[in-house]
């Protein structure tokens, strides 16, 4: 079975990834038949998977469920006969359809003996709690709306088919994808990363089949790798194939264009690739020819010429419908040169946000120790809204007396 199209979600700062998987099910149809062996199947194949258990839907407690859909990264719809009937059911499917979209989970529909044809149909058993919740009538439009947009999803159908091999292999297609995505460390305290992240992804506009170029641009120490590596997590589920090339100034410097086109090859075509890059004209022919089938996530992080994106990402058309390649640099003009027109420009972070990061480094705290309001303060107009410095001063000063921090800050402003 070839591995369905499927959307993911991403680790944003305030959702960490708890969960690879959650499960979402009409407990009546599936608990100790088909939904019992998946969960036993994944647990038993290492993958980290949240279950509700019947003490929990006696507790009430919707919000736990929703909390869990937050923190995974995969959701797994189970369509039963009879999915429909409950209201617990429907707001988790609201809120997976929500995560999908807002930070790209991944949402797979199993259709256990219904057709996606059915879930449409599913509509009309709605009505049946419009007098229970008279009262919200937008929840009820939700719902509809909802299962409409999940009918259309791809996934996998059982109908009177052999339901451990069909169990056997959705864990081994989930075990793949988990696998072949290795999220990146991103920072040790992600300050103001939501808000990137959400805008990142209305330009990435990752459910839509065209190929988008998208900058990351700013000056440096602003936090632009760092946006990127959370972007990259958020949404690195979404594609076949995902590649970061990280520092390429750099590495361009020291070795070449060659070695970067050879881990390009080697994380977007598998593991098992030995590619051999002879020169960098042979391998943009490889490039383009390897990867033009591919819905490829790319990222190249601080990129100082065009003529790394020419032999990188030389156009759209290398890459399959619906990749994303994502550029950071200083330079602007590299952007315009290239033709990349969705941009995002990193600004600097707000006053409080400085503040939180700098107590986090300076303290292990989102606040300041007492008494150490005004240097912190000090160090934060110094700073102007650079993560970098922040995190600098902020592990630097950690521990130290207050003599430390007036000195310090007195050689900063003599610096200056």
């Amino acid at each position: 079975m070839a591995i369905p199209n499927v959307s993911f979600t991403s680790p944003s700062s305030s959702h960490p990834r708890i969960h690879d998987v959650f499960l979402s099910f009409r407990g009546d149809d599936t608990r100790n038949t088909f939904t019992g062996h998946l969960h036993h199947a994944l647990i038993e194949k290492g993958i980290k998977t949240f279950i509700d258990d019947k003490d929990l839907r006696k507790g009430d407690e919707i919000s736990t469920l929703l909390e869990a859909i937050e923190q995974s990264k995969i959701s797994i719809i189970i369509f039963s006969k009879t999915y429909a009937t409950s209201t617990w059911c429907l707001d988790e499917l609201v809120k997976i359809l929500e995560c999908r979209k807002s930070i790209g989970q991944m949402v797979q529909p199993i259709f256990y003996d219904v057709d996606p044809s059915d879930v449409r149909k599913f509509i009309k058993v709605i009505d049946m709690h419009e007098n229970k919740v008279k009262d919200d009538i937008q929840r009820v439009l939700r719902w509809k709306v909802a299962l409409k947009e999940a009918a259309n999803l791809s996934g996998w159908h059982l109908n009177n088919g052999n339901e451990s091999d069909f169990i056997q292999r959705i864990v081994e297609e989930i075990s793949s994808i988990l696998m072949k995505h290795t999220f990146l460390d991103v920072a040790k305290n992600p300050v103001g990363l939501d808000s990137h992240i959400v805008a990142m992804s209305e330009l990435l506009s990752v459910e839509n089949d065209d190929v988008r170029m998208v900058g990351i641009h700013g000056i440096g120490g602003i936090g632009k790798t760092t946006i990127a590596k959370a972007v990259y997590n958020s949404f690195a589920l979404e594609f076949q194939s995902c590649c970061f090339l990280a520092e390429v100034r750099e590495t361009t410097n020291g070795s070449g264009l060659v070695p970067l086109q050879e881990k390009l090859l080697y994380e977007t075509l598998g593991m098992n690739t030995n590619l051999k890059v002879g020169s960098v004209d042979g391998g943009i022919t490889l490039i383009k020819e390897r990867l033009c089938h591919k819905k490829v996530l790319l990222v190249l992080d601080d990129v100082n010429k065009v003529e790394q994106l020419e032999k990188l990402a030389g156009d759209k058309n290398w890459f399959g419908p619906g990749s994303r390649i994502i550029i950071t640099t200083r330079d602007q003009h590299v952007l315009d040169t290239h033709g990349v027109e969705r941009r995002y420009k990193v600004q600097e972070l707000s006053a409080a946000d400085a503040l939180q990061l700098l107590s986090l480094n300076a303290f292990h705290k989102s606040y300041p120790e007492e008494g150490y309001e005004e240097l912190i303060n000090s160090v934060v107009q110094y700073a102007k809204g650079l993560p970098l410095v922040l995190v600098v001063l902020g592990s630097f000063l950690c521990g130290r007396s207050k003599p430390q921090w007036e000195s310090t800050i007195r050689k900063m402003l003599d610096f200056e």
